[in-house]
């Protein structure tokens, strides 16, 4: 069954990764061809059209998250047994996740303030218009709404809506209350059990659908985007964002290095096929039902990963954090805007706050970035120097996240002594 000497070379591209590759390739081929041999009205369609296919993808995705982390969540607190482990991993991951935040935004920080992208730059072409999509959302985000926010008014709309801080904070009462109960509750949590291998069961289905998806979505942008051209115009701001992205990569897999030691190389294996999903589709979301495989296959244990996941993906968002710092200073500095260290702190801060519980909100980190920049008189109308290349910068942060979400979740695996030892790797995707 596993014959790696006659079948490993092809295999690659009938796996789900090399499938996922060969797809963003094909949909910007195909997008460039579309741009640069047909009007631009009739390209603007076409991208209209074909984004469909991406939207389908993650609205497949989005219809298992909710019962995911519900079941995944309640059986693994159960599974933990009492309020003190809870506690105890729980201290654990949110030790971790805002040290993992605070980094990524003083590293946004750091090379905004060295490069300087924004100094005596000259964007043409604003669109206004886009920008007020993004600014229109921006009274939504305060302290004191992230507060509020946080308790779902009813499970059922958070479900609906797929608001996973809120399933989070429902799914841990619903779990201690059960573990409470011991045996007397025991059919409820064996039957969530069974649901939640079926809703993983559908993962592996849903998964199918991937490439389409990523070769929508990239197929539409580069039908409407002259690659070319925004390379040129926006070589400083992007260059200098890959430079920050790049460098917390590298921290991360360092961090990673030092707690996991060889069995890094092993979880870098395992997630490459998340990573790229997340890339194509720029939505770490998209990701979290195969994530949570590819990590108990790498040997964390599911009460472990079904406990940190749904966190992570609240709290624990390293490259949309590392992009916010970078964005609100790179548009003040677009505008001759002078921010000192004492001031860019506090932005800092801020951010740490109104940035939490922000997942599956559209473009949430361009909504954080103009909320911050109205607190800090920057001018929010600002987004739009970036709107453009939003998408492509979204493709960076959206792979980190699932790589510090899956580091995260490692480590506090193996903090609490719940790694597995290390499972032979299979020839699947």
């Amino acid at each position: 069954m596993n014959d790696n000497t006659t079948t490993k070379s092809p295999s690659f591209f009938k796996g789900l990764t090399g499938q996922i590759l060969i797809a963003m390739v094909l949909g910007a081929v195909l997008g460039i061809i579309i741009h640069n041999y047909i009007s631009p009205a009739d390209a603007a369609a076409f991208s209209k059209k074909i984004k469909i296919l991406a939207t389908v993808f993650i609205r497949l995705v989005q219809m298992i998250i909710s019962p995911l982390v519900f079941t995944t969540l309640v059986v693994g607190i159960a599974k933990l047994g009492d309020i003190k482990a809870v506690g105890r991993i729980g201290g654990k991951a949110m030790g971790w996740f805002f040290t993992a935040s605070f980094i990524s935004l003083l590293l946004g920080m750091f090379f905004v303030n060295v490069l300087k992208p924004g100094v005596g730059l000259n964007l043409p072409s604003i669109d206004l218009a886009s920008a007020s999509e993004v600014t229109g959302k921006t009274q939504n985000i305060s302290f004191e709404n992230f507060i509020e926010h946080i308790v779902p008014k009813s499970i059922f709309e958070a479900m609906a809506t797929n608001e996973i801080l809120q399933i989070v904070i429902f799914s841990i009462f619903f779990g201690l209350a059960a573990a409470s109960l011991g045996d007397y509750v025991k059919p409820v949590t064996n039957a969530l059990e069974k649901t939640s291998h079926i809703v993983l069961k559908m993962v592996n289905y849903v998964m199918k659908f991937a490439p389409i998806g990523v070769f929508g979505a990239i197929a539409g942008v580069f039908a409407v985007r002259d690659f070319q051209e925004l390379a040129i115009t926006y070589f400083k701001f992007f260059g200098s964002f890959l430079i920050g992205i790049s460098s917390l990569w590298v921290i991360l897999i360092l961090v990673g290095y030092l707690f996991l030691k060889s069995r890094m190389t092993i979880l870098l294996k395992r997630i490459v096929s998340p990573l790229i999903i997340a890339f194509g589709t720029t939505s770490s979301e998209a990701v979290f039902p195969k994530l949570t495989e590819e990590l108990e296959r790498f040997g964390v244990k599911d009460k472990i990963v079904s406990f940190m996941l749904p966190l992570g993906y609240s709290f624990n968002l390293d490259g949309s954090m590392m992009y916010m710092t970078f964005a609100s200073i790179f548009i003040a500095q677009a505008y001759g805007i002078d921010l000192d260290i004492g001031t860019q702190m506090t932005m800092l801060l801020v951010l740490m706050l109104t940035s939490k519980g922000i997942a599956g909100v559209p473009r949430a980190s361009l909504v954080v970035v103009a909320a911050t920049c109205g607190m800090f008189d920057i001018p929010i109308e600002g987004i739009a120097l970036i709107l453009p290349i939003d998408h492509f910068c979204d493709m960076f942060r959206s792979a980190t996240n699932v790589l510090g979400n899956a580091l995260a979740t490692s480590v506090v695996g193996q903090w609490e002594g719940d790694s597995e030892k290390m499972l032979p790797e299979s020839t699947d995707a």
